[in-house]
């Protein structure tokens, strides 16, 4: 018999602030603020999505930001985090990275500085409640001007030791050059945080490149990309940059077709060091523990496969060395059973 993957043991590296909520706490804080939500929101399904055209990314945004709106308060932090801490425990998660860019939530929060510190506040306090470790990534956003990104990065230096362990730039890579926004990608590393950008999704391989080249990136988000370019493969396997990759999320997306499309051999096999994200699991309708579930099901990964790719996500993680120590043996543990 398979083995349970939700008793995996793995790291998340690759999941948004909103996206992460959980459907009916949605509903239940839309009531709470009198915020009418559309229909794609509340059918109980995954919204149908595809944002491989400029259309659809607005759609994308268009209900994730609906969703951010019923946000309002520090309380209201503290139980998204919570409870996406629960949620992560539950599919064998030990160790995430969860992503956010505090300027949109610093309008309903009192500013820029008392958003993050509630942010970092709600993670501490979950990661007590719940024994998962958890770090946050500050993302800049790729549409809006490269000197907020600038502030960004500084404040995320600000934080490194109160629980900021990355930089990230998202949103839809077509628009936006990854070099524009080199300077703070510069200050974020300087001061000792991962770079972790978001290419490969959207866009082809040249937005990796891109990512590698002008942002000294040390993990991609996404990247799935690459596959299509077998010298840009090389490059990733050795260097060892992990790539982020959300089968679920591709699929939602539109990037691929059918869950069988999705390049996770081909990357696998190039030796890319792979760590498997749910995205944002509100919009995409699974987490963690079903990315798994879809690599054993529609790429055929043994079980010791889906342990390498649980230890792949360890390794690339920003985790202490004694949780890392941890997380693998439990995965040696895991197969063993």
């Amino acid at each position: 018999m398979a083995r349970d993957v939700s008793l995996l043991p793995k790291a998340h590296l690759h999941l948004h602030f909103t996206g992460s909520m959980r459907p009916g706490t949605l509903l239940e804080l839309a009531d709470k603020y009198g915020v009418h939500l559309p229909d794609a929101l509340t059918s109980g399904r995954p919204p149908r999505l595809r944002a491989t055209d400029e259309r659809g990314w607005f759609r994308f945004q268009r209900l994730y930001d609906i969703a951010r709106s019923v946000l309002r308060s520090a309380e209201d932090i503290q139980r998204l985090v919570r409870e996406s801490a629960e949620e992560e425990v539950k599919d064998g998660s030990g160790w995430l990275e969860i992503q956010v860019d505090p300027t949109s939530y610093a309008p309903r929060l009192g500013g820029l500085i008392p958003a993050l510190e509630i942010i970092l506040d709600a993670v501490a306090r979950a990661a007590r409640e719940t024994g998962i470790g958890i770090a946050v990534l500050v993302a800049a956003n790729r549409t809006k001007h490269p000197l907020e990104a600038r502030t960004l990065a500084r404040l995320a230096v600000r934080y490194k030791d109160h629980g900021v362990v990355g930089f990230g730039l998202s949103n839809d890579e077509r628009r936006g050059l990854a070099r524009d926004f080199d300077r703070a990608f510069a200050i974020a590393r300087d001061g000792g945080l991962l770079a972790a950008p978001h290419g490969g999704e959207l866009s082809g391989p040249s937005s990796v490149r891109d990512c590698l080249d002008d942002l000294d990136a040390g993990r991609i988000g996404h990247g799935v990309r690459a596959a299509e370019d077998e010298r840009l493969l090389a490059r990733l396997a050795e260097r060892q940059i992990t790539c982020e990759v959300c089968p679920a999320s591709n699929l939602a997306l539109g990037v691929y077709e059918k869950p069988e499309d999705v390049p996770l051999r081909t990357l696998y096999e190039a030796g890319v060091p792979l760590a498997l994200g749910a995205d944002d699991p509100l919009l995409f309708g699974s987490r963690l523990a079903a990315q798994y579930t879809l690599a054993r099901e529609a790429h055929d990964f043994a079980d010791e496969e889906l342990a390498e790719l649980a230890r792949q996500s360890v390794r690339g993680s920003q985790a202490p060395q004694d949780v890392r120590q941890r997380l693998l043996a439990g995965i040696d543990d895991w197969l063993d059973s």
